[in-house]
């Protein structure tokens, strides 16, 4: 069959699927609701197309990095959320179909370079996207020309390190687009598509509960299920969350370790991962940029929390430790740099650049002490690393795009795009400026490392 009967067919099945979403959902017109992101600036480079939340970094990963030094300033971003990895540490980019609106109103070209501008963010380490077929209409699709001119602008840089590509909802649509790019799609490239029926499949790859699922996605969901033949599955009941163990390290508070370890300040799960990637993991080329084996990280946690020792020796795997670090820090219950100091952190872009270092030193002298003392201890340790970035090319600001919602992330909901500028600024300035930051106060009992 020829390419151009191929795009006939696509248009045949995409009109099938509306009339079946219609006479399901009683949808009259085609209108998606506006998204408010009260944080995103209308100055920023892509916001026509931004202001559309089609492009969401989910959970902790996304980013953001700073062009240029930390007293020359330019806006760019690069992720989202509170804490947007999968369930492999990678950090996670969800596009969403149903909040794409008429084509008259949406540039396609201005689309596809604010998607390789998020994009070019993360190409340097591994991640993940979901994408959200639902809501793709012949209204607003882009043409068959344009995702065969995406495909090709998408080259290995952007491949490479792409290590999950999940479609949510496919249709024929979707089989039909493959046969047309079938011929330009590489084997190696085609084993990372995931197909899923159900947003509940996606609990076996990603955190389910931190993705940013319009509410349209989820009631098309139900729809689906709706419609199943037979009956559902039970729900099984979740039984109640038990305790922790005295020896707990993930998903508890610091003091609750400190409690729990005569006193000490340092957790062991951060005193120990430190200390190794310092003895051996200082010169590794993109630390802290790589993910890990979940079922690896997961073995590891439960050594931990059970209060057993951990060789990382025996892993042979220097991101195992540095996955593990990470993973502690953002599954605490309060960010280390608190809650009450989010909105703080924001108004650093506000403050005049030869006056943020001065802006980030009253922000921390703020911190409880025990929050103190471990910043302290977490931030001399990633500026040794920021020193050997000739070897490891881990700068600082590479370092903040990693470490910053790791560090700190809103009370309520997500840290929306435009947040991450001045959450990783501010992480940078940590890192860069570490002796002047932390030189005025010590507290008694803390360690370096």
């Amino acid at each position: 069959m020829s390419e151009i009967d191929y795009e006939k067919l696509a248009e045949i099945e995409l009109q099938k699927d509306e009339v079946e979403n219609t006479q399901s959902e009683q949808e009259e017109t085609f209108m998606p609701p506006p998204l408010e992101d009260p944080e995103l600036n209308i100055n920023h480079p892509y916001y026509d197309v931004a202001r559309h939340g089609i492009i969401q970094l989910a959970g902790e990963v996304s980013i953001c990095c700073l062009k240029g030094n930390s007293r020359s300033f330019f806006f760019v971003t690069k992720r989202k959320g509170r804490r947007s990895d999968d369930n492999s540490g990678r950090k996670v980019i969800t596009f969403s179909c149903c909040r794409m609106p008429p084509s008259h109103q949406l540039n396609h070209t201005r689309l596809l370079e604010y998607l390789k501008y998020t994009l070019d963010q993360y190409v340097e380490n591994d991640y993940t996207v979901v994408y959200f077929h639902y809501g793709l209409k012949s209204l607003n699709k882009p043409s068959l020309k344009w995702l065969q001119t995406a495909y090709k602008e998408f080259d290995r840089k952007y491949k490479k390190n792409l290590k999950a590509l999940y479609v949510v909802h496919p249709t024929n649509f979707i089989k039909i687009l493959w046969n047309i790019f079938k011929p330009l799609i590489s084997h190696k490239f085609g084993k990372k598509i995931t197909y899923l029926n159900y947003l509940s499949d996606l609990r076996e790859h990603l955190k389910y509960d931190q993705l940013n699922i319009p509410q349209e996605v989820i009631r098309h969901d139900e729809n689906l299920r709706g419609r199943q033949k037979g009956k559902l599955p039970p729900v099984v009941k979740v039984p109640p969350p038990r305790p922790p163990l005295p020896t707990q390290q993930f998903g508890v508070s610091l003091q609750y370790i400190k409690d729990k370890n005569k006193g000490e300040l340092i957790p062991p799960v951060m005193k120990e991962t430190v200390s190794y990637l310092k003895r051996k993991g200082l010169q590794v080329e993109g630390l802290f940029r790589r993910s890990a084996s979940i079922q690896t990280i997961k073995d590891v946690q439960k050594l931990y929390n059970q209060g057993k020792s951990v060789n990382f020796d025996d892993y042979h795997d220097i991101h195992i430790p540095a996955v593990i670090l990470k993973t502690f820090l953002r599954e605490l219950p309060q960010p280390l740099l608190t809650f009450e100091c989010y909105d703080h952190i924001l108004g650093i872009t506000s403050v005049e650049s030869s006056l943020r270092v001065t802006r980030c030193k009253q922000i921390v002298q703020g911190l409880p002490e025990h929050n103190y003392v471990v910043l302290k201890y977490l931030i001399c340790f990633l500026h040794m690393v920021s020193q050997e970035s000739i070897y490891n090319r881990m700068t600082a600001s590479s370092l903040a795009c990693v470490f910053g919602l790791n560090l700190i992330w809103p009370s309520k909901g997500t840290a929306s795009l435009s947040a991450l500028v001045p959450l990783n600024l501010f992480t940078e300035l940590l890192i860069d400026f570490y002796t002047n930051v932390f030189n005025s106060r010590t507290v008694p009992g803390e360690i370096l490392p």
